[in-house]
């Protein structure tokens, strides 16, 4: 099992996870509906301590949760975009102002505060061009504390991960 502690915070914390962890965690972000019993073939482990490890890494935070991939197209989103944004003022009662306006537009699927010559990368979904238009011109425009807006439209997809790297320690 992989060595646990607690840090000065009280926040459990696994100083290493070890290769039949990352293996879980690779197997698990491939194919979350994966049965125990399945898991643990492949990891050459019994269910019960397969079972025990995965809970361990719930417990702890490196699983977060389990999600439905849902597709796009029939949903009805055909227009995927990405929005920077950068604010008038960079005081924190502007910045948590905005923040609190995007997390209210169901069409922001993700902002980012991000360095560079722009304050924040939003990632939006919608129906259609005119939707955007909307969503840009009627909605995210009218946040007090937004000053300039540039928006790209995703023409395709070239690489899209839903599988985070498994970095290793260097020893």
């Amino acid at each position: 099992m992989p060595n646990f502690e607690l840090t000065k915070s009280k926040t459990p914390m696994a100083r290493i996870l070890d290769q039949i962890d990352h293996k879980i965690l690779r197997i698990l972000q491939e194919r979350g509906r994966i049965s125990n019993v399945e898991l643990s073939r492949e990891i050459d482990l019994s269910p019960a301590p397969t079972l025990e490890r995965v809970r361990k890494l719930e417990k702890l935070r490196y699983i977060e949760g389990y999600h439905a991939d849902i597709n796009l197209g029939k949903m009805g989103i055909t227009i995927k975009a990405l929005i920077q944004v950068t604010l008038h003022h960079h005081q924190g009662v502007n910045i948590h102002q905005f923040i609190e306006a995007v997390m209210k537009i169901p069409e922001v699927t993700e902002c980012y505060q991000v360095t560079g010559e722009f304050d924040y990368m939003l990632r939006v979904l919608t129906s259609d061009i005119e939707a955007l238009d909307k969503l840009i011109t009627n909605v995210i425009s009218k946040i007090p504390e937004v000053g300039q807006i540039k928006s790209h439209i995703i023409l395709s997809v070239i690489k899209q991960s839903k599988v985070l790297p498994i970095l290793h320690p260097s020893e």
